[in-house]
């Protein structure tokens, strides 16, 4: 028999509140981002100001062999207690883009972003339409032909269908053709080709003067281009009877040429990587800096929150609910930097082998391995890791980088993803290009090392490095 029964039971739970929302939210934006909700905040709050006088920050430093101390690296504005971060709003929020600066950091000024005017392919070929002469029939050919170009350059549809298009029963196959091959002269050359071969011919033809080594180009593209791929140079040499030298003068103009003209006109404008952790080696100690010139450093305005206590019951209200959204924002901002400054510590530490001797000697390290040193949730250590970046001597690297899974070697100790890659990297850079390394060849140089990996992983490793098989980098000799 079922019996009803009542029980207390005592349970603490996190409140998702919109001020949470918001410190969560800010922790994972990139500083442009955070840059341009502070900006925001600033024109739409009267109790929030910048303050021009922001004490400069300390640095904290990593001994060479003891533990790199945990101090905060911010002035005490006495906020209140920590946010909990690592409440959980994985599938709420998404991650942005990066900035930053440092006045003092290598006596240099890191790239700030530019904004500039940015044309596209199809704004570029229209500009050139509108000064070329066209009747008017042929004119609305070309601005078909012009709306059926990819990014790349390339016509994407037949002359067929351009034809079709036009609706007119006077239009000739031909004309569309002759419309096309002007189109053919516009800039950049190559464009409008619909194929690899017809662009790479038309990048040919407007070289001057026509010579032998542009003949045997020709050649190539017209007649060989499989061959050419293959890297098949002693049936190349046979089939068009000429010497080792004329073929690789024609291969090194064929490979002047740009197979995605259009590229070169949509190119986006470069996204410039402020970093917001500076890191460089002073005597024997690593320096990590949060970059705090990187935003601008608020304050409470005094002027207006001492209007509170006169205004009306309706403004004093206002005021308030402003001076909390200021303080809120504040806090968030620097319990940000806090946990941006202690997973950066961990990672100095960890990776000192990587910034005192480079890839190679990169460790194995995973979200968990963070997480469970400055007792945070892995959610969190993913947040304040993307799109965050730091720059050493070595470069400029995202956080996320210097994750990766561990592999075995013979020795039985543990060495990383990023270390293989490396080796994989640097065996190719030295070796014959007459006679390539083959991926099994690298796995047996690797396991001469200590380092079991299969010919597989070697393979999935070189393609995402963007480094071709061998057959693909032999060269001619």
């Amino acid at each position: 028999m079922i019996k009803n029964s009542l029980q207390l039971k005592l349970s603490q739970q996190l409140t998702m509140t919109p001020q949470l929302q918001q410190a969560i939210r800010l922790l994972q934006l990139s500083t442009v981002e955070l840059c341009q909700e502070i900006q925001n905040a600033l024109e739409n709050n009267p109790l929030l100001e910048v303050d021009d006088h922001y004490a400069e920050i300390s640095v904290v430093q990593s001994p060479e062999s003891e533990q790199i101390d945990t101090s905060i690296m911010m002035e005490n504005k006495n906020i209140p207690d920590d946010i909990p971060l690592d409440a959980s709003l994985d599938d709420i929020y998404t991650a942005g883009t990066p900035s930053g600066t440092h006045s003092d950091y290598y006596n240099e000024e890191l790239p700030v972003y530019q904004g500039e005017t940015h044309q596209t392919l199809y704004e570029y070929l229209m500009w050139q339409l509108n000064l070329t002469p066209f009747t008017e029939q042929d004119r609305a050919i070309a601005i078909s032909i012009i709306q059926s170009i990819d990014e790349s350059g390339y016509l994407t549809t037949t002359i067929e269908d351009i034809l079709e298009d036009q609706n007119n029963p006077d239009i000739e196959l031909a004309e569309v053709e002759a419309v096309l091959k002007r189109i053919q002269h516009f800039d950049p050359v190559g464009v409008g080709a619909r194929n690899l071969q017809e662009c790479m011919l038309l990048q040919i033809n407007q070289l001057m003067p026509i010579n032998d080594d542009l003949q045997i180009c020709k050649t190539l593209i017209t007649h060989h281009l499989d061959l050419l791929g293959q890297k098949d140079y002693k049936s190349l040499i046979k089939k068009l009877n000429i010497t080792q030298e004329q073929l690789k003068n024609a291969i090194l103009l064929i490979q002047e040429l740009q197979p995605y003209p259009g590229q070169s006109i949509n190119t986006e404008p470069p996204d410039y990587v402020i970093p917001d952790i500076l890191v460089k080696k002073v005597g024997k100690k690593w320096q990590i800096i949060i970059n705090n010139d990187a935003l601008p450093n608020l304050r409470i305005n005094q002027s207006y929150a001492a209007m509170e206590k006169k205004a009306s019951e309706s403004d004093s209200q206002y005021i308030r609910q402003a001076l909390q959204e200021a303080n809120w924002l504040i806090r968030s901002i620097e319990n940000r930097n806090d946990t941006l400054t202690k997973v950066s510590q961990f990672i100095v530490e960890h990776q000192q082998n990587f910034f005192e001797l480079g890839e190679e000697y990169m460790k194995p390290m995973i979200l968990a391995d963070i997480a469970q040193a400055i007792n945070m949730h892995e959610s969190t250590i993913s947040r304040v890791t993307t799109q965050k970046y730091l720059q050493c001597p070595r470069g400029v690297f995202e956080l996320k980088y210097f994750f990766s899974n561990k592999m075995n070697a013979e020795s039985g100790e543990e060495t990383s993803a990023i270390a293989i890659k490396a080796l994989i990297k640097k065996l190719i850079i030295n070796e014959d290009s007459k006679k390539p390394l083959s991926d099994s060849k690298i796995a047996s140089l690797l396991e001469e090392k200590g380092m079991l990996v299969a010919r597989r992983t070697v393979a999935k490793y070189r393609e995402s490095l963007l480094i071709p098989p061998s057959n693909q980098r032999k060269e001619l000799k």
